[in-house]
């Protein structure tokens, strides 16, 4: 089965009562998890950014808590699943300060990670990346802001 383009959709949906559009909300929310959380966050959390950043925050910190530092394989491995993870919160909310401030404190908990990251080439690549693409995000905020993030970027570097 072939998909259907997003302009094809919107047509259709439009033409959908608000009962059927709510049945089919909640049959996509049954499919997949990513589905449930993107409703989750548009329906209970994208009016508190705020708190949104807070809860995944926590959830960063108790990630870090979890990983096994027997070995940087164990290591590598769950920070990339944390990574992985943070980069689809980012993707719920599509705010660049929300963006920056995620990638910000990831690299923040990256760095105070022990053991340190420096034994792996590997972690330490994805620090930096992490780092330039906040510094990316940072260019397209306003001047305020970036001289702030500026700040924060400069104490991780």
């Amino acid at each position: 089965m072939k998909a259907v383009n997003l302009p094809e959709i919107k047509k259709e949906l439009n033409t959908l009562s608000s009962t059927e559009l709510q049945q089919l909300c909640l049959r996509l929310a049954r499919f997949k998890k990513e589905n449930k959380e993107l409703l989750t966050y548009l329906l209970f959390e994208s009016h508190d950014e705020g708190g949104y950043i807070s809860v995944v925050k926590g959830f960063i910190d108790e990630e870090f808590n979890l990983i096994n530092t027997n070995n940087f394989y164990y290591i590598k491995k769950s920070i990339r699943k944390i990574l992985r993870n943070v980069k689809k919160f980012i993707r719920y909310s599509q705010q660049k300060e929300t963006e920056v401030e995620l990638l910000l404190y990831f690299c923040e908990k990256l760095k105070e990670f022990t053991p340190s990251i420096h034994g792996s080439i590997q972690l330490v690549n994805m620090y930096n990346r992490q780092l330039l693409l906040a510094k990316k995000t940072i260019a397209k905020l306003h001047e305020d802001l970036q001289y702030d993030y500026n700040l924060m970027l400069e104490e991780l570097e």
